[in-house]
């Protein structure tokens, strides 16, 4: 199986952006969205018609309804056209329509019987397929995705990273677990991997960021949920940018030639160190929180702050832990006590607000 580096209209910096919103959600909408994209010089729109959503009763996208309005945006704009396929019906009905590419989902993509149902409803069509990392870090399960859509005769596949899924307040919505689509690059080096910084951050405020770390690690381009009004969105409000908010976070990028192109095994072994790095801030905020909470306890019911048999019980704990693990006793030692520290002043300060 040798893939080639995806085939479609790249910008004058050399990476593919792929932008529009989450959900269609109204013809103006849409349109709206469309020709501001268009004005900035993006070529490829994308807008959910078909939402799978986690909980029912929640927006679950207009469906069939919406493939005109992205009809019209191909006339009004010459913009090619994207949206996601999650059965052979909606397949059938986006490339009916004329639909540009379609993408196979992070639900989707997680479960091989439904990514052969599309593979077999793409058989002997010329469309552009990006397949999403399914949900778990799990490089076979995803390579084996593109591989089903590969057999089916598409040539014109890639792949779009938009993090996995965590559990907890995390500092973004999914893990980037960065590592996951270098490894994917190293198992299929002609491959375009696109990131999708909206859905790994959650927020809108992390969304120039995590571009910028896509582009360090040299991938192919960017997939990002652009909304004309993104505080009133149906879906992903949150994570949504304003067409002007997209054009500063672009201009703003740094793409070095060299970007990523140093020892692969390096890169990889970086990335992973950047996520457990995320790993180890996230777990500190988290145990700052659970202390703090803690603090209003003590002091609700007139115990000390400091508590000397429960500090000498830890430490030995984490020192018998970091030992089986061939970390260093004075190591260990000099991070407890810097984390002991502040968790005494988080809890004097709970308790002061718990008294007021």
């Amino acid at each position: 199986m040798e893939i080639r580096p995806i085939c479609l209209p790249r910008t004058a910096r050399d990476k593919l952006l792929i932008a529009g919103p989450c959900s269609a959600e109204s013809e103006r909408q849409v349109l709206d969205t469309a020709h501001q994209l268009a004005a900035m010089g993006v070529r490829m729109f994308r807008a959910g018609l078909w939402k799978p959503r986690t909980r029912p009763g929640t927006f679950e996208g207009v469906g069939e309804a919406g493939l005109p309005w992205l009809a019209r945006v191909k006339d009004e704009t010459g913009m090619m056209t994207a949206t996601e396929v999650a059965n052979a019906e909606h397949v059938h009905l986006a490339l009916d329509a004329g639909v540009d590419m379609v993408w196979i989902g992070t639900r989707t993509s997680t479960n091989p019987f439904a990514v052969q149902e599309i593979a077999d409803a793409l058989r002997g069509k010329d469309v552009t397929v990006l397949v999403k990392n399914p949900i778990t870090p799990d490089t076979a399960l995803w390579a084996g995705a593109i591989e089903r859509i590969w057999n089916a005769g598409i040539r014109n596949i890639g792949a779009i990273h938009r993090g996995f899924g965590a559990y907890g307040q995390m500092t973004y919505r999914n893990r980037p677990q960065w590592d996951i689509p270098l490894e994917l690059h190293g198992r299929l080096p002609g491959l375009s991997i696109i990131c999708d910084p909206s859905h790994i951050a959650g927020d809108r405020r992390l969304v120039q960021e995590l571009c910028q770390q896509a582009m360090d690690l040299n991938m192919d381009g960017l997939i990002v949920e652009v909304h004309a009004d993104p505080s009133n969105a149906k879906s992903d409000a949150k994570q949504q940018l304003t067409p002007d908010e997209l054009g500063q976070i672009i201009d703003a990028l740094v793409i070095n030639d060299a970007a990523g192109k140093g020892d692969e095994q390096i890169n990889i072994l970086r990335a992973k160190i950047d996520e457990i790095d995320n790993n180890l801030i996230d777990s500190l905020a988290r145990r700052m929180e659970v202390v703090a909470e803690i603090g209003k306890c003590k002091k609700a019911q007139g115990l000390t702050v400091l508590q000397t048999e429960r500090y000498n019980a830890v430490l030995a704990k984490w020192r018998e832990m970091g030992a089986r693990r061939g970390l260093p006793e004075d190591f260990i030692g000099h991070i407890y006590e810097i984390i002991h520290s502040e968790a005494v002043a988080r809890q004097f300060e709970a308790g002061k607000e718990g008294a007021r």
